[in-house]
């Protein structure tokens, strides 16, 4: 069970302010600076420094937070599986699952459909979103775990890998040719800033010189079904994921273009929290997914 110095300090780093904390809690901003000083004393270590909008957290402070945010968000799932222990029909909080859009439509349906046969009881509520939404939902303890294709960051999450995955570029007529050069005269259609696949398609031309803006124009949409369509209708070249195309390559509304030499494969993974004293039920889950 967190203590009540422990709800403060919490208070304080994610407000970034004494005052702001005090005003949560309802308490004096005097006692919200004497629960972070016992803490400090505790631990032998400055948490925070002041700045001049209020303060900031110390490394020590940073590490102390992901400690204490799992520690939170455990605490809650925990309260309300006892509480469910207490209820007549003893229905178990649900499975918070938190999924990228790729996964959700192309690979959660079927994923889902596997655990409640195995699990006809349980509950389920998945949330979609890009990896830097779900990892916020995460944080603030509205879901409990999510599979995610983006980049995240491994001081804070503990993954493991779900599948590993072909990153193809397709379009509706072509031939792959040798390099991604032969590409960049045409139009590339895809996701928003924050998406997986953009992120991973960004970071891979980086490490090549290039960039987005090397292609003859962009188009953004937020949708791949509809990144799909357009570039079905002839509206350029877009990356995805072999897993989300492949219905179409297989009745040849898209053709396969991935350069020769921009051959990429990259991970699903599940993440949570570090430190969660859930891990090894996660772990569990991912073992029974995994195809």
């Amino acid at each position: 069970m967190l203590d009540y110095r422990t709800h403060t300090f919490l208070a304080v780093y994610r407000s970034g302010s004494f005052t702001r904390a005090a005003e949560q809690l309802h308490v004096t901003q005097p006692a919200v600076s004497q629960h972070v000083r016992q803490l400090e004393t505790h631990y032998g270590c400055a948490l925070f420094s002041k700045t001049g909008r209020g303060v900031e957290p110390t490394e020590a402070g940073r590490l102390l937070y992901r400690a204490l945010d799992a520690a939170e968000n455990d605490e809650e799932r925990l309260r309300a599986e006892l509480e469910s222990l207490q209820s007549e029909k003893n229905v178990r909080p649900p499975l918070r699952l938190g999924c990228t859009r790729t996964v959700a439509d192309y690979v959660a349906p079927r994923l889902l459909a596997h655990h409640l046969a195995r699990h006809p009881h349980e509950r389920v509520l998945m949330r979609t979103g890009n990896t830097a939404e779900l990892v916020t939902l995460i944080d603030s303890g509205e879901i409990d775990f999510a599979l995610v294709e983006g980049s995240f960051d491994r001081k804070t999450f503990e993954s493991e890998a779900f599948s590993r995955e072909p990153f193809v570029a397709v379009s509706a007529s072509g031939e792959r040719p040798m390099s991604i050069t032969d590409l960049l005269d045409r139009q590339l259609v895809l996701r928003e800033p924050g998406s997986g696949t953009r992120e991973i398609l960004e970071r891979h031309l980086a490490a090549i010189d290039l960039s987005i803006d090397d292609f003859a124009g962009v188009i953004e949409l937020a949708s791949i079904p509809t990144i799909k369509a357009c570039v079905a209708a002839g509206a350029g070249v877009s990356f995805l994921y072999r897993t989300a195309v492949e219905e179409q390559l297989a009745d040849g509304t898209l053709v396969e273009v991935t350069p020769v030499d921009f051959a990429i494969n990259h991970d699903f993974s599940l993440i949570w929290q570090r430190g969660s004293r859930y891990a090894d039920r996660y772990r569990s889950l991912l073992r029974e997914w995994i195809p």
